[in-house]
């Protein structure tokens, strides 16, 4: 029974191992005579194959738009105390230089390059390196500081040109590569950093300050590593086209943490046209004022469907017939969801251009043709005071426009530097009271001030952000 048993069991095995119809003895013949078959080995690879492996879209997007970097260095010389003790006496004050790094791209050869207005604000000198060290002084051809761009330009001819890509078509996950100088020279030479990701998000409101301390609208989102001196840099997609300026990031620590905003290049080419054109960015214009419900976070804000709360008076929105209460649904093609996606597509205007906005007023849905104007001071007539202000009146539509409270006064367009820093007055600011005389027209501003100049010092009363500020006094020059 037992030797049956066990004789079943090994026939059992044979089945499972396949090898049905030969005996015990035949299979442990055939094991010992047959040797392990030889193991396979590769052919080594062609270099040149291992080399084309190597080089994929990213290497050359990389190679078609880094010559085209820049490293943008800035000296800010900043007012400090001399001594703590004349400090505390009421001393003289000195100065020191301030150095800062950011990046920036070409876009003609003719030495016209972009960059961050955070990188270069209030720089006394700019100078830029190219990617093999040539280093260039620079003048600021002007800047944005509500987009946070700037334009720059350079001595020279023949240089390398970053080719220009769209923003309107942008595919969230494509690939997203990042060209910039982070840390500056700390890693040794200007050779442009690449970092890879892809695009996270489009059309990203900031609604928080980023690494650069703007409020940023309408942004291009991508988790491509963006460091400190990447300001400035191009966000260049997979064909090596250039999709957006590298600008802010948020962070906890001050270091990338896979969350870069990009400003569109479709928005800053516009820009630079403007700076190029009009030596100043064209701000468009419709004279739209939003009604603003109160809210205690950013998250009840996105919530809140863009309503119409007021028109100024001979504004485009008005001659185009919208009203108060219409709800803003579509401009353009873009829906509006909320209060910033209407400032975000404010953004992409252009003076004179007509779009079609679609509201919705009671139960019925309208399109109404809007076309863009110039915010209205800019059309004003402007009053030189002294070569150190430029003042226009205060009309209506510029009153309801920027929220002014006083009724009338003279709106600085311009302030001299001396102005800016000895007084604190600022453009937007208005005067609305020189002396014991109310100011009412920027005329009568320019002759108060000539009056009061000849007995002595000057008063002055101004309002700023909807608050009136006491008297500063000042002696005319």
């Amino acid at each position: 029974m037992i030797v049956a048993r066990l004789t079943a069991i090994a026939a059992t095995a044979l089945l499972v191992a396949g090898c049905v119809g030969a005996s015990p003895a035949d299979s442990l013949a055939q094991s010992t005579t047959q040797s392990a078959p030889p193991p396979v080995i590769s052919a080594p690879l062609p270099a040149q194959s291992i080399d084309q492996s190597r080089r994929t879209a990213i290497t050359t997007a990389a190679e078609r738009v880094a010559p085209a970097v820049v490293t943008v260095q800035t000296e800010t010389v900043e007012r400090v105390p001399v001594d703590m003790f004349e400090q505390m006496f009421g001393g003289r004050s000195g100065s020191r230089a301030r150095a800062g790094i950011g990046s920036g791209f070409i876009v003609s050869a003719d030495g016209v390059i972009v960059t961050n207005a955070h990188v270069v604000g209030g720089a006394s000198r700019i100078t830029v390196a190219l990617r093999d060290g040539t280093t260039y002084d620079a003048t600021l051809v002007g800047e944005d500081e509500q987009n946070d761009l700037a334009v720059l330009r350079i001595k020279a001819t023949g240089l390398p040109v970053a080719p220009l890509g769209t923003s309107s078509d942008l595919i969230v996950g494509e690939w997203s590569i990042a060209i910039g100088n982070p840390f500056g020279f700390v890693l040794g030479n200007s050779e442009p950093s690449v970092s890879v990701g892809v695009i996270s998000a489009v059309g990203r409101n900031i609604t928080a300050r980023g690494e650069s301390g703007g409020v940023y609208l309408d942004m291009v989102q991508t988790d491509a590593a963006i460091n400190p001196g990447n300001s400035g840099g191009p966000l260049v997609n997979a064909n090596g086209a250039v999709i957006g300026v590298n600008s802010s990031i948020y962070s906890p620590s001050g270091g990338s943490v896979g969350l870069g905003f990009a400003i569109p290049i479709d928005r800053t080419m516009r820009i630079v046209s403007d700076l190029l054109t009009h030596g100043r960015v064209r701000q468009p214009w419709v004279g739209v004022q939003l009604r603003m419900p109160e809210v205690n976070s950013a998250r009840d804000a996105v919530r809140t469907v863009p309503t119409v709360g007021r028109i100024v008076p001979g504004s485009p929105a008005e001659r185009a017939g919208v009203q108060a209460g219409d709800v803003l649904l579509r401009a353009g093609t873009k829906a509006l969801r909320n209060p910033f996606d209407w400032e975000a597509r404010l953004l992409e205007l252009r003076v004179g251009e007509a779009f079609p906005l679609t509201v919705r007023r009671g139960t019925r849905e309208l399109v109404l043709q809007v076309t863009v104007a110039d915010v209205p001071e800019v059309s004003a007539p402007r009053v030189t005071v002294l070569r150190e202000l430029e003042l226009v009146t205060v009309t209506p539509a510029i009153r309801l426009e920027r929220r002014i409270q006083s009724a009338g006064g003279a709106l600085i367009v311009q302030a001299s530097e001396r102005l800016q820093t000895e007084l604190g007055l600022q453009a937007g600011d208005v005067i609305v009271q020189i002396g014991n005389t109310p100011i009412t027209s920027a005329d009568l501003a320019a002759r108060a001030i000539d009056a009061y100049a000849a007995r002595g010092p000057v008063q002055l009363w101004f309002e700023r952000g909807g608050r009136l500020y006491s008297p500063i006094s000042f002696r005319v020059r």
